[in-house]
Order: C-alpha cells, then structure tokens, then sequence
C-alpha cells in the first residue's frame, strides 16, 4: 500500500553483518494465541506517534513527531504511524481502531482470559485520544498528518525526522464522509468499550462519534478527493455508502436510538450493502453484515453475511489452505475474514463452518501448517520487516537506506508482533526487506487479526 523510496527497491540485499546490539526479549509470556494477543499490542507500542508514556514496554523507541500540527495551529500530536513509513494516514487508522473495539466488546473473555484487557483498552485510547485531537470543529477533522511522497523518501527513525508534516483536513467545503463516518463509528465503538471503565471518557468519545456522523451524512462526499494527498495510498475506491451504514450502525449500538437504526437500515438499501464481497479499511459491507446480524438478527441480514461467507470459503486458497483474495497484504485479507467468521459464528450464522474456517485461517498464519508463522517474534516468525524504525541499530548509529540495503541480517529490533503481509498464493514467501508487497506491515493487518485472536482464546 505504500511507496518504497526508487533507491531501496532497486537493491538487493548486500552481505555486510548488521551491528551487534542487545535486541529487547519477548515482553509476552506463553504460547499460543495468548501470546500472540499480547504481541499484536507491542507491535501497536511501536507504531506509536507522540510523547510515549512511562509504562511503553517497545523502550528502542521514542518520542516523534512533536510538531504535529504546528502548521495549522492545532495540536495533532499522538496516533499511530501507519506502517513501515511515519504518514500519519486517518482512513486506516479509524477503521483499525473500529476493529480493535470491536474485538474488545464482542470478544472480551478472550481478552481477560489471556490478560490483555488494560492493554487493549491503551492500545484504542491512544488511537481515540488523537480522534479527538483531530476534530477541532463540528465539521472540520484532520484526516492525514505527513505527506507521502515526502515521508516515503526517508529511511530512519522517526525521533529523527526532519522533514515538513503537513496536516490535510476535510471540512464542510472539503467533504470526506467515508472518513468521518469511519472515524465515528470508531469513536462510538470505543464508548461502548469504556462505559464501564470511564464513563466521562465514553461520553466524550459519543458527543464526537455524533457529531462525526452528522458531518458525513449532510456534508457528503469522498474524502480523497479533498485530502488529494491521500488518493495515492488509500483512495476510498468504494465510496462512502458502505460508512455511512456502518456508522449509523454503531451509533445505534452505542446509544440505542432507534433513529441510527432507521439511517443504517436506509443505506443498507441506497447503497446495496449486500452485495459488497470484501472487508478490509476501504470495504465495509462485510463488517456492516456482522453487526446487522448480532444486533437485529433479521433474515436479510444473516442470510447476507451467510452468502458472503460462502463465497469467501470457496475463494482459491495457498498450498496449507489459507484464503488467498488479494497479492497485497494476503495474510491481512485472510485474518479480517476470519474475524467476521468468528462474529457469524457468534451470531449462530452457519456457526461450525465458519469456526472452523477461520480457525484454521488464524493457525496458518501462526504457522501451525506450514511451520512458518508470518508474525514477526512468533516463533520462527519473520526477521526482516519492510519497517524503517525496527530496521535501524541502537543509537548512535546510523540509520538510512543505504545502511539498511547494505546489512542482510534480521532487523537489529525485533518488531513483536507484527503481521506481514504474507505469502503469494502459491505459498512462495522470501522473508525480505526489500519486499513492501509479502514482508511490510501496517496497523491495519494486525486490526481483524487482534480480535480473532482474542475470540479463538476465548472458544478454547
């Protein structure tokens, strides 16, 4: 999804030995997807932007970008950076948190049983606290902090950037509804995950989730068509129909107004929610099949969410059977299905089927079948992600892509937890830094993973 700088992709791995330096152990105990519950946090420790708190437990890392926002008067400091680069990019950082929340209410035994509950309520917030940030009027939010091209030109640490970060928003005369609706459905997730912890804070989260709302619904439009920026790495290729539901969807969940059922019920319709055969932070018919399913329970809705499963399950798979619907991220594509699997399976749509599909989805990727698991620190799990910090030795050394080509051993930090991209549909995969396609990772591919994680703890 994101540009490799020309110079690094045209290289090949030299043969110089990286740096000898003392690599952080494992900071989860165990095995199992317990483990990889915990891990998937650490690697959201790493991606984080900002000012780290005391209890941050990735220490190689530091504080970044500080100046965020300083351009347009605002402070934007804080989020996720989205993958191996340091854009700050909103459409897939809202949808990632949709889905972390998601997993933690639907699923929140799992994430009890396996002590991870407190970390996945810090791993939303700090993606929340920033939604916040960002929306500085009841219809003006900043959707993207950086500028692509720009960022993409830079290998190293992101306590050392020095580049300018600009801050792009959508605003009544910009419109972007997919963001915002996708941004309001996060944020009326989450309230539903602190009621009980920090009313306050779920109040707060709710008073910006419907205001969001009503700013994609009367203010409509493509939001990368005003953040043009954007276009280039997540254009929202299916509009914003497929938001616009889910949105409405959540909020009815949050606040029980029947009226958000009525919109969702309405855009289902407009918009053919239906017929949508993906998931992913572009698509989210799927997700909105789910929820209409656990929440309404209607035969139009189940038997949606039963087709589309159907059809997924009778997709080409990899040698080991994992789902194979797209070169890009495959091993992202397989877990977010296996997510809506595992909620089909909760709602009693075709429940065995679609446990056991997606069972054996998330074991692939933990290599149960194939004895190489596609999650970094797992295991024999990968060692040289297309990831800029875990890329660069301890400080004082240097780190830039010359530096990076030229060592052909793992990444001196070893970034736990992380989902790559994963391998082609012949099962072919090179674990290789200069492969952004099978070997990136991105706060995205590891959202549907986390919560079917914490779902199959929970099943076992």
């Amino acid at each position: 999804m994101k540009l490799l700088l020309l110079l690094f992709a045209l290289y090949q791995a030299g043969s110089a030995a990286a740096p000898e330096v003392e690599n952080i152990a494992n900071p989860c105990s165990g095995s199992g997807y317990s483990q990889a519950l915990c891990m998937s946090y650490v690697f959201y420790e790493a991606q984080r932007s900002g000012a780290l708190p005391g209890d941050q437990r990735v220490t190689w890392r530091g504080d970044s970008a500080l100046d965020d926002g300083n351009d347009v008067g605002h402070d934007l400091t804080g989020g996720y950076y989205d993958a191996g680069d340091h854009v700050k990019f909103g459409f897939p950082m809202a949808f990632t948190a949709t889905m972390l929340a998601w997993g933690l209410i639907d699923f929140e035994s799992g994430y009890n049983e396996a002590g991870q509950l407190d970390y996945g309520r810090a791993g939303l917030r700090w993606a929340t606290d920033y939604f916040i940030k960002c929306h500085t009027a009841e219809r003006d939010f900043y959707g993207q902090v950086g500028e692509g091209d720009t960022d993409h030109a830079y290998w190293g640490r992101p306590e050392e950037m020095t580049m300018y970060r600009p801050a792009y928003k959508i605003d009544t005369g910009a419109p972007g509804s997919d963001l915002a609706g996708e941004t309001a459905a996060a944020l009326a997730a989450a309230s539903i995950v602190f009621q009980s912890s920090d009313s306050s804070y779920s109040s707060t989260l709710l008073t910006h989730a419907i205001q969001l709302f009503d700013f994609a619904d009367q203010n409509r439009g493509v939001y990368s068509d005003s953040i043009a920026d954007a276009a280039n790495f997540y254009g929202s290729w299916s509009g914003y129909g497929d938001e616009l539901c889910w949105s409405a969807l959540w909020l009815y969940r949050a606040t029980n107004d029947a009226s958000y059922l009525t919109k969702a019920q309405g855009f289902w319709d407009e918009y053919g929610i239906a017929y949508g055969t993906d998931y992913s932070w572009d698509q989210k018919s799927a997700g909105a099949k789910a929820l209409f399913s656990l929440i309404n329970g209607g035969s139009t809705y189940t038997n949606a969410l039963s087709s589309f499963l159907i059809n997924i399950r009778s997709q080409p798979t990899t040698p080991g059977g994992m789902v194979f619907l797209t070169e890009w991220g495959s091993a992202r594509a397989a877990a977010n299905v296996a997510f809506i699997a595992l909620l089909a399976n909760k709602a009693g749509v075709d429940a065995s089927a679609n446990y056991a599909f997606a069972k054996q989805q998330i074991d692939y990727i933990l290599g149960e079948s194939t004895g190489r698991p596609f999650v970094v620190g797992y295991g024999n799990g990968p060692e040289r992600p297309h990831h800029r910090s875990s890329s660069c030795p301890d400080l004082p050394e240097a780190c830039d892509a010359d530096w990076a080509i030229n060592q052909s051993g793992a990444n001196p930090q070893t970034l736990y937890g992380a989902l790559v991209g994963g391998p082609g549909q012949d099962g072919s995969y090179v674990d290789d830094r200069n492969d952004y396609v099978k070997n990136e990772v991105a706060c995205d591919y590891n959202a549907g993973f986390t919560g079917a994680l914490a779902a199959l703890v929970e099943a076992e």
